[in-house]
């Protein structure tokens, strides 16, 4: 059991329902029974690219990582490959029951999670791969529970642009790096934390939703949130890229996705959904203690 919590990196699945709640709060719809087949989608695609991501680095893994659940010899390769087409099929299957809307969305989703791990993962694409998966994720909450995705656009391009930052820091957790990556994540939160702040024009909570004081309140708190949650890692991965701060500083970029999802759903009117998602957050850090995030 512990093996397969290792290859599944359980601790960030709670960065998963985040994801399809927000999508739902930026489109103005209520979560409803389609939202949680989203969410469920999510969770088995999630995991489906966690499995798959080992197996296509089992050769690297056994020279750089060789504790890993492949290499160590805890999981089969055929074992997590078969999980990850499993769980795949799984999530596509969710996703129809959810509505053609979301398997529109969910085919691409689970294109481009096959795609960064298999082919684009070592290439200059692979953060901008691993951006549009987190993007196109929000996007199926909203598609899943009958929203206008185009009004859940803005929140997917912050979300991603954050997955970027954190993904790029990723690429050089296993090695000495350079402080540009980690002091460009630092520089990208500023610019999220301010944009989370200022709405481009069209972009504004659905009316029935909007309580501007307490949604602006918690927006604020969730917002500091987030960009407490993660500034001080990628300092001082910054100040010393060693594997283990770089290691430390992506951990917090992944427990940071869910304070960040907190306030795109506040922002957008959804206090309700915000505070629920939030209270994911305690129980990530505490499954991270137990197993590792990256």
């Amino acid at each position: 059991m512990r093996a397969w919590a290792e290859l599944l990196r359980v601790p960030a699945l709670f960065t998963v329902p985040g994801d399809a709640l927000a999508g739902a709060a930026a489109a103005s719809a209520r979560p409803d029974r389609r939202t949680v087949l989203a969410i469920a989608s999510s969770l088995c695609l999630y995991e489906a690219g966690m499995a798959l991501n080992d197996w296509a680095d089992r050769a690297e893994d056994a020279a750089e990582r060789p504790h890993r659940p492949l290499p160590s010899g805890r999981v089969r390769p055929a074992a997590a490959l078969g999980a990850a087409c499993a769980l795949t099929a799984a999530g596509l299957a969710l996703a129809a029951r959810a509505g053609r809307p979301a398997l529109t969305v969910a085919a691409p989703l689970a294109a481009t999670v096959w795609s960064y791990d298999l082919v684009l993962k070592g290439t200059p694409a692979g953060p901008f791969a691993m951006a549009a998966a987190r993007g196109l994720d929000l996007l199926l909450g909203a598609a899943a529970t009958g929203g206008r995705i185009g009004r859940a656009l803005p929140s997917a391009a912050l979300l991603s642009t954050h997955t970027l930052a954190v993904t790029t820091v990723s690429r050089q957790e296993t090695r000495d790096g350079t402080p540009a990556a980690p002091l460009a994540a630092l520089a990208t939160t500023g610019a999220l934390t301010w944009l989370l702040h200022h709405r481009p024009p069209g972009d504004r909570p659905s009316p029935r939703r909007r309580r501007p004081g307490l949604a602006a309140a918690t927006t604020t708190a969730l917002t500091a949130a987030y960009a407490a949650t993660v500034a001080r890692p990628y300092l001082h991965a910054a100040l010393n890229p060693s594997p283990p701060l770089t290691q430390r500083a992506v951990g917090a970029g992944v427990r940071a996705t869910i304070p960040l999802q907190c306030a795109l759903a506040a922002r957008s009117g959804a206090v309700a959904t915000a505070l629920l998602t939030a209270a994911l957050a305690p129980v990530a850090q505490r499954f991270a203690k137990r197993v590792s995030v990256t």
